[in-house]
């Protein structure tokens, strides 16, 4: 494989980790939804740390949640799941940084530098799979509870516009298809 093929599916996956990484601590997650409302005058907004209500001026109230046993299991486990996602992403970055081949650090033989790529590609796409079904699991529950007519919370709400659902497909396809295209070194 060649080092700039390695260099741009490295600095694909740092970009995907990065996206992740922005994605956790993002506001909107769930927005609450103004479809059919003549006159608004507050939107209701949370993610997974905290619940937030917006005026029609723009001045924000947020709420951090009171306790984590008592939030909802798919809470826990999207929180969960993406500080995995980000303590792998973070790992990977290290072991295919010191993968590359360009990079003298760390190892100077050749199998070592191809078994830390490929460590490291494999803790890429294990992080992109941990962040994509928190995601997922997120966006699933919030639309069910959206057309829930029984669902005791507040209803209306839709899912925001995080950047959750990219992220995780950058660092799957782009660690996917650097292993396809050189499956003759990796093996």
């Amino acid at each position: 494989m060649s080092a700039a093929l390695e260099i741009a599916g490295f600095l694909l996956c740092l970009g995907g980790w990065t996206l992740i990484g922005a994605t956790l601590p993002h506001n909107y997650w769930k927005i609450s939804s103004i479809h059919g409302s003549v006159i608004t005058t507050s939107t209701l907004f949370e993610n997974l740390w905290k619940s937030c209500a917006e005026d029609s001026t723009g001045v924000s109230n947020c709420r951090e949640f009171d306790s984590m046993f008592a939030l909802p299991v798919h809470i826990q486990a999207c929180r969960a799941l993406m500080i995995i996602s980000i303590l792998l992403g973070f790992i990977a970055t290290v072991l295919s940084l010191l993968g590359l081949k360009c990079a003298h650090i760390g190892l100077s033989n050749e199998d070592g530098k191809v078994k830390f790529a490929v460590t490291g590609g494999f803790l890429f796409i294990l992080g992109g799979l941990c962040s994509m079904v928190a995601v997922s699991w997120y966006a699933a529950m919030v639309t069910i509870q959206f057309f829930d007519p029984l669902y005791a919370g507040t209803n209306g709400s839709k899912y925001g516009y995080s950047v959750g659902q990219a992220a995780p497909q950058q660092l799957i396809y782009t660690k996917t298809s650097e292993a396809v295209t050189s499956t003759k070194e990796y093996v």
